[in-house]
């Protein structure tokens, strides 16, 4: 643009501006729902406010309450070893030193190596379904656990374990991007999240419960909450199969008009082509942008706390209580308080339509749970304090897994390219679990010290890398807007123009 007219232009002036960028780009039929759709909107703005508030409390009324229920199962079946630890399992099944720090760890190999073949196969046949099944495999494989007799039946069944969960919660994230706006999308992954906080408070009062039972039918009480756990999430998990829609297209409880406005909706503020046939070749291009590695950088931070509080408050509890039962109530309620703060954070992101400094303050919170917890001498005449640095710890690691979820998935419109980065991203910061795993040794306990430390420097990390990479992200968006003169911001542009990223001049990123 010429220098002369870099300056003094109006907010009408910008919207044409944009106006005429989209209308020059006309949308091609949706692979499955054969709707056409012109692109006249001028922004990613709203289109109708009330027939979008409507649609999405049919979202809300219809979808979330399902995957949340799905993503609670998913999460106990996971943690729910730290709670039959402390009932007892490594004494009870002869474990030598160190084995249950294998059997932890050894889960999140296959996490890692088969979530992004599983997550493209879930995109090509259809994540409502493929959701389903993999949630009918991992409810059997804990329900198995309950017939292991030695370390090696348990070592087996931990690697199929993590093999069938590997890719859950990237095709949820990418299920949700179908149906909700980038604005939209951060509360709504959060109340979906927020069922893993739930279920490690549940996990904690279920084992509270299940550890009372006095019968002859199993010789060790822990194999009742395989049993119990497993047998709910497999019989959930064949209502899903059935119940789930494939696409917005598909939804029995949507009219034609409900359909139409809810395809424009994620051409305009989502997808830059929905429903997009998957290419694997298209969607590997995101690997060439700097940023990605920004993002796995900070997944890869976020992971170590994140597992280490999943897998180890119990055992960092027990330094304050003692007694099974009372150790697996104590972790009930900084776990809800967790997603509570999850909820909170993640509204007031949306509102905001901003994502890193809210993942730099769960990181903070993270770093500073783990160091009062570490620096505390004596927990026991400081229980008050020790007890309250759970919380913080229970705060830090629930809200930076959502939004920084959200963030990268919010920056990325082509479909191919966001489910890739998220089957990468996500199981890394899972892959973080051998971390925690190996630094939290029995010869440490009940302190735990240098795990604590590590744990706590991670947090740190993330919060730095975090910061720099949002703030490289303004500046990118200042420089766009002088080099153009306009003043514009990611909701201004539509993801229909953004298939190719920030190689588009009018990309701007989504902070």
């Amino acid at each position: 643009m010429a220098k002369d007219h870099s300056v003094g232009i109006t907010d009408s002036d910008s919207a044409q501006m944009q106006k005429d960028a989209v209308l020059s780009h006309r949308v091609s039929n949706d692979v499955e729902s054969s709707h056409v759709v012109d692109s006249e909107e001028t922004t990613a703005g709203v289109i109708d406010s009330a027939a979008e508030r409507a649609l999405c409390r049919k979202f809300d009324f219809r979808l979330l309450p399902v995957l949340a229920i799905m993503y609670l199962f998913n999460a106990l079946d996971k943690g729910n070893l730290g709670n039959a630890q402390t009932a007892g399992l490594s004494k009870d099944l002869h474990f030598k030193d160190g084995q249950y720090n294998q059997i932890v760890g050894i889960f999140f190999v296959p996490y890692v190596v088969f979530a992004p073949p599983i997550a493209m196969l879930g995109k090509k046949v259809g994540p409502a379904r493929v959701l389903p099944i993999l949630m009918f495999c991992f409810g059997s494989f804990t329900l198995l656990n309950a017939a292991a007799t030695n370390f090696g039946g348990i070592f087996a069944l931990r690697w199929f374990l993590g093999m069938v969960e590997s890719a859950f919660f990237p095709l949820v994230i990418y299920y949700q991007t179908t149906f909700y706006r980038r604005g939209e999308l951060a509360r709504r992954l959060a109340i979906f999240y927020a069922a893993s906080n739930i279920a490690n408070a549940f996990s904690g009062l279920l084992a509270f419960g299940v550890f009372r039972i006095e019968s002859n039918l199993v010789d060790h009480s822990w194999r009742w909450l395989f049993i119990v756990e497993g047998s709910a999430t497999v019989c959930f998990s064949i209502f899903a199969f059935f119940y789930l829609p494939r696409s917005a297209a598909e939804a029995r409880f949507l009219n034609e008009e409900e359909k139409a406005l809810a395809y424009r909706r994620i051409q305009l503020d989502s997808s830059s082509t929905v429903n997009e046939k998957f290419n694997l070749k298209e969607s590997f291009k995101v690997f060439r942008r700097p940023t990605t590695y920004g993002f796995l950088i900070i997944e890869i931070c976020l992971g170590v706390p994140l597992q280490a509080v999943s897998l180890f408050l119990p055992q960092i509890v027990q330094r304050i209580v003692s007694g099974t039962v009372t150790i697996n109530l104590y972790t009930v309620a900084p776990n809800i308080t967790g997603a509570v703060m999850l909820l909170i954070l993640a509204f007031t992101s949306d509102g905001l339509r901003i994502r890193f400094p809210f993942v730099c303050l769960g990181f903070a919170f993270t770093f500073i749970g783990f160091i009062i917890y570490a620096a505390l001498p004596d927990v026991h005449t400081q229980a008050r304090v020790a007890y309250f640095a759970t919380f913080m710890m229970c705060w830090g690691t629930s809200a930076p897994s959502v939004l920084l979820s959200t963030w990268y998935n919010n920056n990325v419109a082509h479909e191919g390219e966001r489910l890739t980065l998220t089957s990468v991203g996500v199981p890394l910061a899972n892959l973080m679990g051998l971390v925690a795993s190996y630094v939290f040794q029995e010869k440490d306990a009940p302190k735990y010290a240098p795990a604590l430390i590590t744990t706590a420097c991670f947090g740190a990390t993330g919060c730095l890398a975090a910061g720099c990479l949002g703030l490289y992200m303004w500046w990118d968006n200042k420089s766009r807007n002088r080099r153009q003169g306009v003043n514009l911001t990611a909701k201004d542009v539509p993801t229909l123009q953004l298939r190719d990223g920030p190689k588009v001049e009018e990309f701007r990123w989504f902070l």
